[in-house]
């Protein structure tokens, strides 16, 4: 939906500080309110997986780094075009932006159809890879190969939703994800638990555990993709597909589209790869420290979502003030966007700090479980502020087509910083170092990022 702030921006208008932070929050809202489903639909397959014992829940923790990279990359592919067509469309070129778009869902089509085939033909070695036990290895491969499978889904609705986002239209795929967020308890319910009753009614299920989990959300998946890919080819008043309006193959979108994408393919290989590693250090500390740092890890999400949902307004405002050519505003936007956010994750971070035990209590029943989760969780409240600076600065970036530069800090800060650390400390400190070294990293992160966006440089670009 494109709002008349929005519009104002394209149109040249000026904007005053009420206007700017009342179209930075309504922007924000509906993409906060998309990535807290995404993370509702992990809380749930986490939650009630978690039901079924510390085991289970292990085997998905496991691979679950696995799984950000992959969803990492399908990002990558979707920023390649998403930004270029904010860009066209603040500056008034809708029809060169649904060419882009045009392009884009082939390539990042191929893109996902590629990972889905390189994640099934891993998945059977990929737990014992990883350090995962014996016990937990079957369940581990089952839950990543229809992960895998489901690849093509979860990239037609990323597209389409990212799509929509770059037009303006950020409530609809905000209120589409919600809607995937109900289908998924439906759909995990009925595939990971067996027939039972309730109150007198018999509730059909096929019993599947962990399988059913990752079975469950790639319905879910389907379902909405289904719908997202039809709301923007059908229905967008500026992306939707015209009767006669042929797409002719330009090869300067594609070679463009690699010239962003591939610092954040980079980026997210390199964030992934550092998970990775660090889910290795993680493993030897056993299946109560297994479960604990991954249900850690999604109770955490809630706090830090509604920053990537800032961070996706962000390059929305900044690629269509690129491309508007509003430089009086880009500055003043990058700045709003990243300081609502580190306002947004102090006060999630305080919530979280509070409601720790009652978060990861939700998740599992297992007690050892819940008492490490919850102390590390606590630890990492403090450090959310500076986390938000990172998450929010980075979108603002990706918004000017300035991706090289996150993906430098993001390699430098993990790698130089994190896994050294937390190698250090685990040996000694089991989870608790690990999350030491996090919290740390996560300021260290903010901190250089905070410093870019201070520079002069990362506003001077524009794809048009």
């Amino acid at each position: 939906m494109r709002t008349d702030h929005l519009a104002r921006l394209r149109n040249g208008e000026r904007l005053s500080l009420k206007d700017r932070i009342s179209l930075i929050v309504t922007l924000s809202f509906p993409a906060i309110m998309a990535q807290i489903s995404s993370i509702i639909m992990q809380y749930i397959d986490t939650s009630m997986v978690g039901r079924l014992g510390p085991a289970e829940s292990a085997s998905i923790g496991l691979v679950a780094s696995s799984t950000w990279l992959m969803n990492g990359l399908l990002s990558a592919a979707v920023t390649c075009f998403t930004v270029q067509a904010a860009q066209k469309i603040g500056a008034g070129r809708d029809r060169e932006a649904r060419d882009i778009m045009k392009h884009g869902l082939v390539f990042s089509m191929l893109i996902a159809v590629a990972l889905a085939a390189v994640g099934a033909g891993v998945s059977g070695v990929l737990p014992a890879f990883l350090g995962g036990g014996a016990d937990i290895r079957a369940d581990s491969s089952a839950y990543y190969l229809i992960f895998s499978l489901s690849l093509p889904a979860v990239q037609l609705c990323a597209f389409s939703g990212g799509m929509l986002q770059a037009s303006g239209n950020m409530r609809l795929p905000g209120m589409l994800n919600v809607m995937m967020c109900a289908l998924d308890v439906v759909f995990n319910y009925f595939f990971i638990f067996p027939s039972n009753d309730l109150l007198g009614i018999t509730l059909p299920g096929a019993g599947l555990g962990v399988a059913g989990a990752s079975l469950g959300t790639a319905m879910s998946q389907v379902v909405t993709a289904a719908v997202m890919a039809y709301c923007l080819l059908r229905r967008s008043p500026v992306m939707g597909l015209r009767r006669g309006e042929r797409c002719r193959m330009n090869t300067g979108y594609i070679r463009l589209g690699i010239r962003i994408g591939v610092p954040v393919a980079m980026e997210q290989s390199v964030m992934c790869a550092a998970y990775i590693a660090a889910t290795k250090i993680v493993s030897p500390l056993g299946n109560t420290s297994i479960a604990a740092n991954s249900f850690a890890v999604t109770a955490e999400s809630l706090c830090y979502m509604p920053g990537y949902g800032i961070g996706a307004a962000a390059a929305t405002l900044i690629g269509q003030s690129i491309g508007a050519r509003r430089r009086d505003m880009t500055r003043r936007l990058g700045w709003l966007c990243t300081l609502f956010g580190m306002a947004v994750m102090t006060l999630s971070g305080a919530l979280m700090f509070f409601a720790a035990p009652y978060m990861i209590g939700f998740l599992s029943p297992d007690a050892a479980v819940v008492e490490l989760g919850t102390r590390v969780l606590r630890l990492e409240a403090f450090a959310e502020p500076m986390y938000a600076a990172s998450i929010v600065a980075s979108g603002v970036f990706r918004g000017a087509g300035d991706t090289m530069a996150s993906g430098i800090m993001n390699l430098v800060s993990m790698w130089a910083v994190r896994i050294p650390l937390s190698a250090i400390l685990a040996p000694r400190f089991g989870l608790m170092g690990v999350w030491v070294a996090m919290c740390i990293e996560l300021c260290f992160r903010g901190v250089i990022f905070l410093v870019r966006l201070a520079g002069k440089r990362w506003d001077k670009k524009s794809l048009n």
